[in-house]
């Protein structure tokens, strides 16, 4: 039997999480469903994790830390601010397209049946989207190719437009890709 390092096992855990939630279905993850999946006992499942709410904390501090760790790239690495937006927007349906089960997580499909604290961690995110939004118009603005009293308005539309990319293509059980139409789409919101 091989034996894992530590933080191994926690990562695996999480891993198989994230593949579960990529079922079109949606059903409710029970940690004996994932215990068996995992191939060890839920007690081991408890060893790694103190509740199921933590194991989706785990997922978000991923989906977070890689989503603003690239905003932060793309604001340090492109001085233009509309093509900050375009960037940041692609990015962020990008992200959704190659983790599907990370998209029911962002959009709190997953989060229905579990702890309140987590939808209002994913609400806390979506609202962090915008205020990078914002930024990145705000520098447009400030370089004469946006309108300064349409900045709020504007980076709230391209949120809300985000989220509705992601919530399709979670309820299309993830064949409408959210980056279809991405580049004009992205374009008409800029104009």
């Amino acid at each position: 039997m091989a034996t894992t390092k530590p933080g191994e096992r926690k990562l695996q855990i999480l891993q198989t999480l994230a593949t579960m939630l990529e079922q079109p279905k949606g059903e409710k993850i029970t940690t004996a469903a994932l215990a068996a999946r995992v191939e060890v006992s839920e007690a081991a499942l408890y060893r790694h994790f103190a509740s199921k709410a933590q194991m989706f904390e785990g997922l978000i501090e991923f989906i977070e830390s890689t989503v603003f760790g690239l905003i932060n790239k793309i604001t340090e690495q492109e001085d233009n601010g509309l093509s900050q937006v375009q960037a940041i927007v692609g990015m962020l349906l990008n992200f959704a397209e190659r983790n599907p089960g990370m998209t029911r997580v962002m959009i709190g499909d997953a989060l229905v049946n579990e702890d309140e604290r987590l939808q209002a961690r994913m609400n806390q995110f979506i609202e962090r989207i915008e205020l990078a939004l914002k930024q990145a118009l705000r520098v447009a603005a400030s370089q004469g190719q946006a309108n300064e009293a349409e900045v709020a308005a504007r980076a709230n539309l391209i949120a809300s437009s985000v989220l509705g990319h992601w919530q399709r293509y979670a309820k299309t059980g993830f064949k409408q890709n959210p980056s279809t139409y991405a580049p004009a789409q992205i374009a008409m919101l800029l104009a």
